[in-house]
């Protein structure tokens, strides 16, 4: 049996940013297969199995919306599995705010989420993770990206 270097281990870690969106107009209508809960408690049991996988590996949660994007969990500041009321809870504040800020400020003004925004917050925080430290995490991006797509995001 070969012994486990600490270069294979390592190897082994994964910094995974998970983008949901939380597009309100997507999930009130009939085109959501499932209702927000639902679909948020089947991703909480996946990142808990990331975290589980491995003591090292990290997940970033960031929220999208109509007229903002913003971390909404952050494996590295925190409990090592989250909690699905948490999370539902953060997520819940993320949508008021984001409703709360001025229609006229979204991108295109037809319902689509900002995800080029997103994707923006997952490579600058992967480029932060890998300035900031000698353990370098095999980056992955999730999106869950349920609504339509704007012209003006790309």
């Amino acid at each position: 049996m070969t012994p486990v270097t600490s270069k294979q281990y390592a190897d082994d870690v994964s910094l995974l940013m998970v983008l949901i969106d939380t597009n309100p107009l997507f999930w009130s209508s009939t085109a959501a297969p499932l209702s927000f809960s639902k679909f948020l408690s089947q991703v909480l049991s996946f990142v808990n199995s990331i975290l589980l996988l491995n003591q090292l590996n990290q997940v970033m949660v960031i929220a999208t919306g109509l007229n903002s994007c913003d971390y909404i969990y952050d494996s590295s500041s925190g409990p090592t599995t989250p909690r699905f009321d948490t999370l539902l809870q953060k997520l819940e504040d993320f949508v008021v705010k984001d409703e709360e800020l001025n229609k006229d400020d979204s991108v295109d003004g037809i319902g689509s989420s900002l995800l080029s925004g997103s994707f923006s917050m997952a490579l600058c925080y992967i480029q932060r993770v890998f300035r900031s430290g000698s353990l370098h995490p095999q980056p992955r991006i999730l999106c869950m990206h349920g609504s339509q797509d704007g012209s003006g995001h790309f």
